[in-house]
């Protein structure tokens, strides 16, 4: 969701003297309006002159939340739209892609949950190394500065001489390097601005038919969040869900697949778990686990969660480490 004064051009009713009164109240964005008790503010907007603009303005933004739900559909049409729309794209590793049974679908957001040094990284980039070069462009929301053109053109060419190589091999990953659009992320209001004009530039279609948008990876979606969740209270949960939604809401409409990346904190029985808690493992459709032996070169991948299979399937000896 969007801070106030994005909304303006659109939606005139959202106002400057709107956003100061708003900004009176300590609401900045549509997520800000969430938290706020709304009797509390519609008797304040009671007040001054300029009531009447100020209850629109307030049913205005009510309005634009409702229009963010998505309607109502029955069990049919959704296998209908899985049929139709929701196609499988491989991630270039044969044991992810037959765990899963062909890769990422389109449509959905999967989860890759793991230690430090597990593969996440790893399977992002060969995810989008895999996507780009069948035509599709993906957007990669790099958060630690860990997207290495070094690792795709190795994935590109299975050979570090890729990049030195023949005139064919270098416009090969060329083309590759070209459709895999890199944005460095650093904090979770960044992610919503990239997140929002990603929206607007496929809505219009502003991305030409040949280079259409098949992957958006978030590596990794729990650094952004968990500075937040840190005493922000209810206002931190409110964003990490809205982050959820979006990202949902953008596989949906748009036909995209999406991966995000999230670390493992204690538990505690004193084992790991995924990190971000409880209100977050409900947002991802499908939640991957990754492991990997310290100093080994193959990594283990089981399923936490999956709306078709279940929990617990694993592949063993996947190599992602050369």
């Amino acid at each position: 969701m969007a801070p106030l004064n994005s909304l303006e051009k659109e939606y005139p009713l959202i106002d400057a003297n709107f956003q100061t009164f708003c900004a009176s109240h300590a609401i900045y964005s549509v997520e800000d309006f969430l938290l706020h008790d709304l009797d509390a503010l519609f008797a304040s907007a009671s007040n001054p002159s300029t009531s009447h603009r100020l209850k629109q303005g307030i049913h205005q933004l009510l309005s634009i939340i409702d229009a963010l739900h998505p309607p109502l559909i029955n069990g049919l049409q959704l296998m209908e739209d899985a049929k139709q729309n929701k196609h499988v794209l491989s991630t270039g590793c044969e044991g992810i892609d037959a765990l899963l049974g062909g890769g990422l679908r389109a449509g959905q957001l999967t989860e890759l949950v793991g230690p430090s040094s597990s593969g996440k990284t790893q399977v992002c980039l060969m995810s989008a190394s895999t996507f780009a070069k069948h035509k599709g462009s993906v957007i990669y929301l790099d958060t630690g500065n860990s997207f290495s053109p070094q690792r795709i053109a190795h994935f590109v060419g299975q050979s570090s001489d890729c990049v030195s190589g023949n005139q064919a091999d270098r416009r090969s990953l060329q083309k590759v390097l070209d459709r895999i659009i890199c944005y460095p992320v650093f904090d979770v209001y960044e992610m919503f601005d990239m997140l929002h004009q990603l929206k607007i530039n496929l809505t219009s279609e502003i991305v030409k038919s040949d280079r259409h948008v098949q992957l958006l990876i978030v590596d990794s979606i729990s650094s952004l969040i968990t500075p937040i969740l840190r005493g922000n209270g209810p206002q931190g949960h409110a964003l990490m869900i809205s982050a959820g939604f979006l990202l949902k809401k953008l596989a949906h409409e748009h036909n995209i697949a999406v991966l995000v990346t999230n670390h493992v904190v204690g538990g505690e029985d004193g084992n790991s778990k995924p990190a971000l808690g409880e209100s977050w493992k409900s947002v991802p459709h499908v939640r991957l686990l990754l492991s990997r032996d310290c100093g080994g070169n193959v990594c283990n991948i089981s399923i936490i969660k999956h709306p078709a299979m279940a929990s617990g399937r694993t592949a063993s000896s996947i190599r992602l480490f050369v």
